[in-house]
């Protein structure tokens, strides 16, 4: 069982060198109790909606344990929020978490239940906000992505609920493992999951999937 100790959500739009012009990538925690729905938590934005956003990618957890080390690898914290995501958790392994792992956030009737959907993969836009040196690089391949959320059952979260993680498909294909290796096998095994019935992929990754797996 897991907590999870922050939920976060746009403090405000930041002007950004990409195609978008601005970034919402500015997460603060918030105090008291958020709802989520289909497309993430209340009185958030994401300014690109084609990269980050949308229902496979409504939620982006990131685990304290993770943020830890590289407060240790850069020098400098990594408060809740820094990386752009919407919850900070501790005692939860995020970036081992399957492709299709379900959690219960809270509990009673208000509980949210998400589903991981694929890890984060690092943009120039994340890069620009850490300004260090050769980010995208060195974030892929630190093994510690975090992970994207799809909204199973909307509900009300906040900092303290316990996180439970419900079921877990067996496949094996954790979010980190896939990001950085994206091995052939694995994209086979995912897609012959998804071709049981086994899991609902996301568009995103079920293309990228297709061109791994023949290789």
């Amino acid at each position: 069982m897991g907590t999870l100790l922050a939920v976060c959500r746009v403090h405000q739009l930041l002007p950004d060198d990409g195609t978008v012009g601005v970034t919402a990538i500015d997460k603060r925690p918030v105090q008291g109790p958020v709802k989520v729905l289909a497309l993430g938590a209340h009185g958030d934005v994401q300014a690109d909606r084609y990269d980050h956003g949308g229902r496979d990618k409504a939620l982006y957890a990131y685990a304290q344990e993770a943020a830890d080390r590289w407060a240790t690898e850069l020098g400098r914290e990594v408060p809740p929020g820094l990386f752009g995501e919407n919850l900070r958790t501790a005692g939860v392994d995020v970036d081992g978490a399957e492709v299709g792992e379900r959690w219960r956030i809270g509990s009673g009737e208000a509980a949210l239940e998400v589903e991981v959907t694929m890890p984060r993969t690092p943009c120039a836009t994340f890069a620009r906000r850490m300004g260090e040196q050769r980010w995208v690089r060195r974030f892929a391949r630190a093994g510690a992505p975090g992970a994207y959320l799809r909204v199973v059952r909307p509900g009300t979260v906040a900092a303290g609920d316990a996180v439970e993680v419900l079921s877990r498909p067996g496949h094996g294909v954790g979010v980190a493992r896939w990001l950085v290796e994206a091995d052939p096998a694995d994209a086979r095994t995912l897609l012959a999951c998804a071709a049981d019935g086994e899991l609902d992929l996301a568009p995103d990754l079920l293309d990228l999937l297709v061109v791994v797996a023949r290789r």
